[in-house]
């Protein structure tokens, strides 16, 4: 199956295996997904990832999901902000707090994949991916 957009197919996978409270998500692997689970797991919304399979065109990553009790998950909001069809690019003035700067903004500068706080401490700008709440 071809998918137009992996990084909207990764956060919809994990929308929905919170929804149903599953312990964990696999998604197909990539080095933009790898590198999105890492900075899950920085900010704490996910336990932990790991490579499956790695080096084959099988490859797959697994998250295991973080809930602060069974009821209540460490990711309440996810929100695709760049698009194949739509890119949104940001200037490191313009890069934007969350939430009220309890959500996280993921940026893929030129320095590689970072969260909004960590881009505009380092005066980059780039293209806008994704909220996280």
């Amino acid at each position: 199956m071809v998918v137009t957009d992996p990084i909207a197919d990764m956060l919809t996978r994990i929308r929905n295996a919170i929804a149903v409270r599953h312990d964990s998500v696999s998604v197909p692997s990539s080095k933009m997904k790898i590198e999105l689970a890492k900075i899950l797991k920085q900010e704490g919304f996910v336990e932990d990832y790991q490579l499956l399979k790695g080096g084959t065109k099988d490859a797959a990553i697994r998250i295991v999901l973080h809930y602060r009790s069974r009821e209540e998950p460490a990711i309440t909001g996810l929100k695709r902000v760049s698009r194949p069809g739509l890119r949104v690019y940001v200037g490191k003035r313009e890069i934007p707090r969350y939430y009220g700067g309890l959500g996280v903004s993921i940026l893929s500068t030129s320095q590689g994949v970072m969260t909004g706080r960590n881009a505009w401490r380092q005066g980059l700008g780039g293209e806008l991916l994704c909220y996280l709440w």
